[in-house]
This record gives structure tokens, sequence and C-alpha cells, in this order.
């Protein structure tokens, strides 16, 4: 499914979130009462990650490229309202990494009452959206503060030193 336009980026990842949030647990908590909830909460997973490829190709065409530096610019749509604090350890041409110290999307999820949906609604998202952005991106992340540790670890790095589009 294609979706039009995405013009929500505008007021917040967190606040959008928040949104889908408020939606989605009450729709997964309803259908896991007729389906098997492993199952719904795999379906709404798939149906995320699919979304943020789509979401990372177009974040490479509204920025005017897909190399490291343009995905860092998109940071400001995730950071915005102070939603994540980082401290980037590592900027360059084949190299962007950073430490989040303090994710507000966990804080929003426990919040809710539901820490348990965090990674299924939000980080999941980052692998997908990172392979639409530029699929000669990879990410190694082995912690995150939504399953409780003390930091988020984003390091991400070019396969080669092309900058080339994902068009698939």
């Amino acid at each position: 499914m294609t979706l039009p336009p995405d013009t929500l980026n505008s007021i917040g990842i967190l606040k959008r979130r928040e949104i889908e949030a408020r939606i989605l647990a009450p729709i997964i908590d309803a259908l896991s009462q007729k389906f098997d909830r492993a199952e719904v909460i795999e379906t709404v997973r798939d149906t995320i990650i699919a979304l943020a490829q789509q979401q990372g190709a177009r974040l490479a065409d509204e920025f005017g490229g897909c190399s490291l530096a343009h995905f860092e610019d998109t940071m400001q749509y995730w950071t915005k309202d102070d939603a994540l604090r980082i401290d980037v350890v590592s900027r360059n041409d084949t190299e962007f990494g950073f430490n989040v110290t303090r994710c507000r999307y966990a804080e929003l999820y426990r919040s809710l009452g539901i820490p348990e949906l965090g990674a299924v609604l939000s980080c999941n998202r980052d692998y997908a959206l990172i392979e639409g952005f530029n699929h000669d991106v990879t990410l190694t992340r082995t912690q995150t503060i939504m399953q409780g540790a003390t930091h988020c670890d984003f390091r991400y790095r070019m396969k080669n030193n092309t900058d080339k589009k994902h068009t698939e």
C-alpha cells in the first residue's frame, strides 16, 4: 500500500507517535480478543516496518540525497520538542554514530501504560527507515532505553562509499 505524501512531520514525531499509540493500543487489544495476540502484534509490526521503509525513501527524496549527512539532517524530526537527547560519537562520510541519552518516546509508552508496545510502535522502525533511505547503510544498535538500558547506541555505517538512492 502506498500512502499519499506525508505532511505530519511538522507536528513532531513524538506527538505523532502518541496519537498513533492512543489509536493502535485499543485496536490491538480488541483484535487480541478475537485473534492470537502474538499474531496481531506481528501483523502490526510488519505493517509498521513496511511503512517505515516507504518513509525512509520519501525522506531521501525530501532531503535531496541519501548520504549519512542527509540522514543526519532528518534527525530534526525525531529530536523535535526535546523528544530525543543525543550525543554524537562519530560523524564522517562513512559513519554517523550517536547515543540517545534521553528518550521521551520510551517515557511516552510507559506513561500510556503500554511499555511492551514501544519497540513495536517505535524502535522497530529504525532499521526499516534506514533501509528505505539508503540500502547501502547499515544500522547497528545493541541496546535501547525502551528495553531498560541507560542509553541507545545507534551506529550507522556505509557498506560502501556510494551515495546511490534505494529505488526498489
